[in-house]
Formats: C-alpha cells, sequence, structure tokens
C-alpha cells in the first residue's frame, strides 16, 4: 500500500515541480524588471528637474513683480544630490 502511494505521486510534468522553468520565469521577471526600475528612476529625474525649474521661474516672477531679484536656485550635480560647497 506504501509502496502504491509512493509511486502514484512521482509524476514526471514540468509543472510539478519547480526546476529549469520555475528558474528561467524568476530570472526573467528578474530581468524585466530591472529595465522597468531604471527606466523609472530616468522619468523621476526628469520629473524632479522640471519641477525645480518650474519652482525658480516662479520665483523669479514673483520677485520681478515684487521688484526684487530672487536669489539663484542653487543646481543640482545631476545625480539627485545637493551641489557641493
Amino acid at each position: 500500500m506504501i509502496a502504491l502511494a509512493a509511486s502514484s505521486s512521482s509524476s514526471t510534468s514540468l509543472f510539478d515541480q519547480p526546476g529549469t522553468l520555475g528558474f528561467l520565469v524568476v530570472f526573467g521577471m528578474g530581468v524585466i524588471l530591472y529595465f522597468v526600475f531604471r527606466s523609472l528612476i530616468k522619468q523621476l529625474r526628469k520629473v524632479n528637474e522640471a519641477a525645480r525649474a518650474e519652482t525658480a521661474a516662479q520665483n523669479e516672477a514673483e520677485a520681478a513683480q515684487n521688484g526684487h531679484r530672487a536669489p539663484a536656485a542653487p543646481r543640482s550635480s545631476g545625480n539627485g544630490s545637493p551641489p557641493a560647497r
């Protein structure tokens, strides 16, 4: 009876056990996510720079209306970190 149960549970299907196919699926998802996150970071940097430029333009416009000259906005170093002083 035990031998019958043991022999019936072993299957040769690719989908019964994680193996090469499971590894390839997980690895493929990892590679895809790597490129998706790289693209996301690039887009977020563009949005951040555009928001900084818009804020600087608004500050200059407000200063021009008030008759003052606005101080220059600090420029970032391009990698998202504040400028070195």
